[in-house]
C-alpha cells in the first residue's frame, strides 16, 4: 500500500520516470525532516517560514515546469508531485511556492521580455527573490476581468492607481505582477519592484485558513512605473488568463497532498490509538472510514497523475484543468473531514495535522477560480450553453 514516497496504492510511481521519482523522493524527504516538525507552530502564529524557503532552495525544484533563464526542468508530472509533497506537509508553504512559481515566474516567462526573464527568472529560482501576482481586487474576485485598477502612460512610465486584496507575499515581494486596466480598456501587466512609491502593502489579519502565508491588502497611489517594466505579452484579460489556466491543475495536486496527510494521518491513529481495550483500527465502522479515504485519495491520484500526462504532452485543456481543479477540492474536503471525525476529539489539535490541512482546503477550494466558476466554465464546454450572469 506505501511504497517510499508514500501512499500509492495502485503503483502509480511504476510509471513514473526516473527523475520523478527521484524529485517525489527529494521532497517527501524534505517535507518529513524540514517541514512537519515546524509546520503547526507557524500556522498557529500566523507566521511565514521564510528562512525555511532558504533550505528549499538547495533542491533546485522552483520551476513549476517554467522554461526561462535560471529555471530547473522539471515535467509537469514532477512539478505537481512537488506541489503535492509541500501541500502534504503545509499548505502555507506550498503556496508559497505556488505564488512564487506557479503565478510570479510564470508571468514574467509567458509573457514577460527577454530582458525582463533574464533580471528575474535566475535569483526567483533560487529564491534569492521573492515574487508576488496581484490580480483581486476588493470589489473583484471571481470578476477579475472586470478589474478597476488603471494605468496610464505618462512619458517614459506608466501610472498606477487602484487596490488589491488576498496577494501573496504582498507585503515582503521583491517584485510585484500588477494587473491594472491600460487606457484603451485592455488589461495589462506590470512588475512594480519593492520601495517603488505609492505601493503600499498591510497584512490581513485573522485568517482561519492558510495562515502561515501572509496575505496583503495592497493601496496603489500614483505608483509610477517604468515603461521597461510593463510587461509586453500582457495586452489583454487573455493573456492574465493563460497564466491563472495553466496554474489550475496545481491546485488539484496540492489538494491530494492534504488529502494524503489526512490519511496517513487517519491510519497511523487507528493503528496507535486504543479504546475499549483493543485499537481503534480493529473496528468495522473505523475500516470503513480508512477504505473511503484511500478509495478518495487513489482516484485523486489517478485524475492528477492522467492531467500531468496531459501538460507533459501538450494536449491539456483549459476545461480540463478546471474538471481537475473541482473534482479534487471536493474530494479534499470529504476526506479530511472523515479524518478529523474519525480522530474524535483529538482531531481538533494542531499536533495531529488533520484540523490544519481540512482548514487549508477550504482556501484551495475558493482561490484560483471558486468551485461554482470552474463548474460553469466546465458546463459551457459541454453544453455550449454559458450560464454566466
Amino acid at each position: 500500500m506505501t511504497s517510499p514516497t508514500g501512499v500509492d496504492y495502485f503503483d502509480l510511481a511504476a510509471d513514473l520516470t526516473d527523475d520523478e521519482r527521484a524529485v517525489w523522493a527529494k521532497v517527501r524527504a524534505f517535507v518529513d525532516a524540514e517541514v512537519l516538525p515546524v509546520a503547526a507552530g507557524f500556522w498557529e502564529r500566523a507566521e511565514m517560514p521564510l528562512d525555511l524557503l532558504k533550505s528549499y532552495a538547495a533542491l533546485d525544484l522552483v520551476g513549476d515546469a517554467l522554461e526561462g533563464p535560471g529555471v530547473p526542468r522539471l515535467s509537469h508530472t514532477a512539478a505537481g508531485l512537488v506541489t503535492m509533497e509541500l501541500s502534504r506537509g503545509d499548505g502555507s508553504f506550498a503556496t508559497m511556492l505556488g505564488v512564487q512559481a506557479g503565478l510570479a515566474m510564470r508571468t514574467i516567462a509567458f509573457l514577460g521580455s527577454p530582458e525582463q526573464k533574464e533580471r528575474w527568472l535566475p535569483p526567483m529560482a533560487r529564491l534569492e527573490a521573492l515574487g508576488a501576482f496581484a490580480l483581486t481586487e476588493p470589489e473583484h474576485g471571481s470578476d477579475a476581468v472586470a478589474l478597476a485598477t488603471t494605468a496610464r502612460r505618462d512619458g517614459d512610465s506608466y501610472v498606477l492607481d487602484g487596490a488589491k486584496r488576498w496577494i501573496g507575499f504582498g507585503t515582503v515581494c521583491d517584485v510585484c505582477v500588477v494587473w491594472a486596466r491600460g487606457e484603451d480598456g485592455q488589461v495589462q501587466g506590470f512588475l512594480v519592484e519593492r520601495g517603488t512609491p505609492g505601493f503600499e502593502a498591510r497584512v490581513i489579519e485573522g485568517k482561519a485558513s492558510l495562515r502561515a502565508i501572509h496575505n496583503a491588502d495592497i493601496t496603489l497611489s500614483g505608483v509610477r512605473v517604468p515603461a521597461a517594466n510593463r510587461l509586453p505579452g500582457a495586452n489583454s484579460f487573455r493573456d492574465t488568463g493563460r497564466v491563472l489556466s495553466a496554474t489550475r491543475a496545481g491546485i488539484a495536486w496540492g489538494a491530494l497532498g492534504h488529502a494524503t496527510a489526512a490519511y496517513e494521518t487517519a491510519l497511523a491513529y487507528a493503528l496507535e490509538r486504543r479504546q475499549f481495550g483493543q485499537p481503534l483500527a480493529s473496528f468495522q465502522l473505523v475500516q470503513d472510514k480508512l477504505v473511503q479515504m484511500l478509495a478518495e485519495v487513489t482516484a485523486m491520484q489517478l485524475f492528477c497523475v492522467r492531467v500531468g500526462r496531459l501538460a507533459d504532452a501538450g494536449r491539456l485543456t483549459d476545461t480540463q484543468a478546471s474538471l481537475a481543479k473541482v473534482n479534487a477540492t471536493r474530494k479534499a474536503r470529504t476526506v479530511t473531514a472523515m479524518a478529523r471525525d474519525l480522530l474524535g476529539g483529538n482531531g481538533i489539535l494542531l499536533e495531529h495535522r488533520v484540523a490544519r490541512h481540512m482548514a487549508d482546503v477550504e482556501a484551495l477550494h475558493t482561490y484560483e477560480g471558486t468551485e461554482s466558476i470552474q463548474t460553469l466554465i466546465v458546463g459551457r464546454h459541454l453544453t455550449g450553453i454559458s450560464s454566466f450572469t
